[in-house]
């Protein structure tokens, strides 16, 4: 990772309730029940915990900066207890200042709950969605809204399948070339300034602002609406990036990959990202380069390298005997 990109780097350790809510209120059928007070606590952790063993007064490893789940289970457990009990317990949890608790299934807190949610200020949130519903899709949420952020100058295309990102110095061709690929077919992404999450340590998606969306800048056309030009088909959200290449203006004696055994990358928020640097100069197809390029990554990623596969055959050959 370049200097540049550490200091365009975003890390998000801690999210509101007031932010969680407000963002997913519809996706996740979420309503606020009571502790309203208490929406501007801090969610810490992007995984969801079911106190079934703090109900029991177990609280070794509690995960107290996690939202807090009651399903189906808690409920029932919580209704056969006395009032005298579910006060105690319901009170050693809130004691541990969790963020908030989220009821499923739409099951209605007891008065005891919502009052104690009132007394310390913690919003008690309640979901038509059941458990494992509701479960799955806030950790999915909250997986996007920890992830790691950072932006990368280049454009970023969607290259027969394979997220290809061009970069490169300002006025090198990158805007051309992927006009060039968008009239063969393939879709923009994000055009001169790319964003960049990654995603549960697997994968680096990319997109470009709401603003830019579907529009490139050309030098000598100016704005140009690609939807409206090429149509739909030829604009995409995001992409996950399976590649850079770097466009680099030749010159005389520069070193230039004849091979392709040598495998480069580059590190974007901290995952290692494969790597091509092709030469720019007058009479060379950049955009059939790019899509070549894109392809053999494609093979790569199925198990195929060419570069190896032709090394092998030569080295082979050399080991047969003569005659």
């Amino acid at each position: 990772m370049t200097k540049q990109q550490k200091s365009n780097t975003k890390f998000i350790e801690a999210v509101s309730v007031r932010e969680f809510f407000d963002s997913f209120k519809e996706p996740l059928e979420m309503e606020i029940v009571a502790g309203e007070e208490g929406l501007d606590k801090m969610i810490r952790e992007r995984s969801l915990n079911r106190p079934a063993l703090a109900l029991v007064g177990f609280f070794n490893f509690f995960a107290a900066k996690r939202i807090q789940l009651f399903g189906a289970g808690e409920m029932a457990f919580l209704r056969e207890q006395s009032k005298a009990e579910e006060s105690r317990v319901m009170g050693e949890i809130l004691e541990r200042n969790v963020p908030c608790i989220i009821i499923s299934r739409n099951l209605a807190p007891s008065k005891i709950l919502k009052d104690l949610a009132n007394k310390y200020k913690t919003p008690l949130i309640r979901s038509t969605l059941k458990s494992k519903t509701f479960s799955t899709d806030a950790t999915l949420l909250l997986e996007e809204k920890f992830a790691p952020r950072t932006h990368i100058h280049g454009t970023l295309l969607d290259v027969k399948g394979i997220g290809t990102l061009i970069c490169g110095e300002s006025g090198v061709g990158k805007s051309e070339c992927a006009l060039a690929l968008i009239e063969r077919g393939h879709s923009l992404v994000a055009d001169d300034l790319t964003y960049v999450k990654r995603l549960s340590e697997r994968e680096l998606m990319g997109s470009c602002s709401e603003l830019s969306r579907g529009y490139m800048e050309c030098r000598g056309l100016g704005i140009i609406n690609i939807a409206e030009l090429f149509g739909i088909r030829s604009v995409r959200l995001e992409k996950r990036i399976d590649l850079i290449i770097n466009f680099r203006i030749w010159s005389p004696g520069m070193n230039e990959e004849r091979t392709g055994l040598e495998e480069n990358h580059m590190e974007v928020l901290g995952m290692k990202v494969p790597l091509m640097e092709i030469p720019v100069r007058p009479g060379r197809d950049m955009a059939r380069l790019v899509e070549v390029a894109s392809m053999v990554q494609a093979l790569k990623q199925m198990g195929h390298d060419s570069a190896s596969e032709f090394n092998q055959r030569l080295i082979d050959h050399m080991a047969k005997p003569t005659k």
